[in-house]
């Protein structure tokens, strides 16, 4: 029998993350961010899902958009951190893909290609501008001179893009500074644009834009709860089984360094699941997990191969007893909350040595 641990793919959930903010985005067009090889879901399967649903996607380099670009999908492909050299250049050009530019260093190198690259460019240049995240982008006040420059080599029209660093949270000063710098220059400029991510975009963030880009929502995950995630299904579901059931006594600790003690006399189920499958080996006393559909507290240190449970209260837990470690019964974020860290890590670095099914008709 093989190790019960696996991951799950919900390919109709996608369908109907999708399905939601394309009724959501109001006639604007959704990019699908489908880097990190679909926020760990899978790029083939599941852009060839979003396709019908989206307009273009996203990835972050142009290793990935050479990946998606061989699947023939028909969409255009936006590489979010553009060129680091001209290779690069001449890959975005063979994929056809769009070049976001966000530094002085990339407006050279390209204002230094050959005119006749420059040429396979124009329509496909996207200007990313420092609204207040600090991370990537020309500053609002060079916008004016950039726009000349890129004129002179036949890019008219580029699409203005910039990123939200706590979309979550529309009520923070840092969010209504960014949107407020956003319209300001926006307003000046008859360009098409792009400024809500999927945390701006479940908040309803009024601003204007023509592109929505979307990630980690269309994989039915949201780091804040309102209106539209509660229509959100959890596309990946990761499971395992119970392997073992320990009874110990008052006083006896468990797993390595002895850092759970026992405060009664307990039952401890040994789970097939540790931080090799990706589990966060951060996850404290406490961090919940579903056995027979019951939440049950996580006790000792994260093993790499396995972790431990109290199941003292849930008198029906047996060796072979599923287990739910985060998916449609319990959410990520609520599991890397208790791990000091966010749902995007979790579903991104699972490993290799996971089994992967597919359900929902691929």
């Amino acid at each position: 029998m093989p190790r019960p641990t696996k991951i799950t793919i919900d390919l109709q959930a996608l369908r109907n993350n999708a399905h939601l903010a394309q009724q959501r985005a109001g006639g604007k067009k959704i990019i699908a961010a489908v880097k990190a090889d679909a926020y760990g879901h899978g790029l083939a399967v599941c852009a060839t899902t979003l396709a019908p649903f989206v307009d273009a996607f996203a990835t972050a380099f142009c290793e990935e958009a050479k990946a998606l670009h061989a699947l023939a999908l028909e969409r255009p492909i936006l590489v979010l951190e553009g060129p680091f050299d001209l290779e690069d250049w001449e890959t975005i050009i063979a994929t056809d893909s769009w070049a976001v530019l966000h530094s002085e260093e990339q407006l050279i190198s390209l204002e230094s290609l050959d005119r006749q690259l420059q040429e396979k460019l124009r329509g496909n240049i996207w200007l990313k501008v420092d609204t207040g995240m600090h991370r990537l982008g020309v500053t609002p006040n060079t916008v004016a001179s950039i726009l000349p420059r890129l004129a002179r080599i036949g890019i008219a029209a580029p699409t203005i893009i910039s990123h939200l660093a706590n979309g979550e949270d529309a009520a923070d000063p840092l969010t209504q500074g960014q949107v407020k710098a956003w319209q300001a220059l926006v307003d000046a400029l008859e360009l098409p644009k792009s400024l809500l991510n999927s945390a701006g975009f479940s908040q309803r963030l009024s601003t204007d834009c023509d592109w929505h880009r979307l990630g980690y929502m269309l994989y039915g995950a949201s780091s804040t709860p309102n209106a539209i995630s509660t229509g959100l299904r959890p596309v990946m579901t990761l499971t395992s089984q119970v392997m073992a059931l320990r009874h110990i006594p008052t006083g006896d600790t468990v797993g390595y360094g002895g850092g759970w003690k026992a405060q009664r006399d307990s039952v401890i189920a040994t789970v097939a699941v540790g931080y090799g499958d990706g589990y966060p080996r951060t996850a404290d006393n406490g961090t919940p997990v579903l056995i027979n559909g019951v939440i049950c507290p996580l006790v000792g240190r994260v093993s790499m191969d396995m972790i431990t449970v109290d199941v003292t209260d849930h008198g029906a837990v047996t060796v072979g007893a599923p287990v739910q470690l985060w998916g449609d019964q319990l959410s990520v974020d609520r599991v890397a909350s208790h791990a000091q860290t966010i749902g995007y890590e979790l579903l991104t670095r699972l490993p290799n040595r996971l089994p992967r099914l597919l359900s929902g008709d691929p």
